[in-house]
């Protein structure tokens, strides 16, 4: 399998990994296993281990573990602006460049979901290099959720290194910066969100 193509296949296999599991995320895993076979070791591995213990889990309980990490845990977030953003102005002016990404591709989001959302950036990504420029810029996000998944223990740790190992070396800048939000945090600003707005005008996923 091609680069191109292998990548492809695995920013789709996180997307459906990351997302809730409802019905029809979870109906799609043997599918996402037998696709599973044809990437690197290195990003295989990790992403199996989350099919199986999806596999394995009973449907209500995932669920709930899931809600409980992505929901009420702000450094389990998954939205990537968040983390170098916070709850500022700034992350306004960042979800526009989102959005452009998605434009530019002839897509959108589903209704309701902000742009930055980690699982829509990844579809985005397995149809058009936008995806794999906007990870790349939020490399800093991606490593601080892997630390934060890890503290936590939570299987879900290994979807998004699998992610970080389909991207370029992170570079001393990116650690160095991602070293500093994590011990002082998103920015915050007293401030209403106004810029949030565009949401309302993502539509709906292809």
């Amino acid at each position: 399998m091609s680069q191109p193509t292998w990548r492809a296949v695995a920013a789709r296999a996180a997307s459906l990994l990351l997302r809730y599991p409802d019905e029809e995320v979870l109906a799609a895993l043997p599918t996402v296993r037998a696709a599973l076979n044809g990437l690197p070791v290195e990003v295989a591995a990790p992403l199996r281990e989350v099919v199986a213990h999806r596999e394995a889990a009973e449907p209500v309980e995932l669920r709930a573990a899931y809600v409980q990490l992505f929901d009420f845990r702000r450094r389990c977030c998954l939205h990537l602006t968040y983390y170098t953003c916070g709850d500022t102005r700034r992350r306004g002016e960042a979800l526009v460049g989102f959005s452009a990404a998605y434009k530019r591709a002839g897509l959108t989001v589903v209704d309701g979901e902000l742009p930055d959302f980690l699982p829509a950036v990844l579809d985005l990504a397995a149809v058009d290099d936008g995806g794999w420029r906007l990870l790349r810029e939020n490399r800093i996000g991606l490593d601080l959720l892997v630390e934060a998944l890890g503290r936590d223990k939570s299987v879900y740790r290994q979807a998004v290194a699998a992610v970080r190992e389909t991207l370029p070396p992170a570079q001393p800048g990116d650690l160095a910066a991602a070293a500093r939000l994590a011990r002082t945090g998103p920015p915050v600003e007293q401030v209403g969100l106004e810029p949030f707005g565009l949401v309302d005008t993502a539509g709906g996923r292809r």
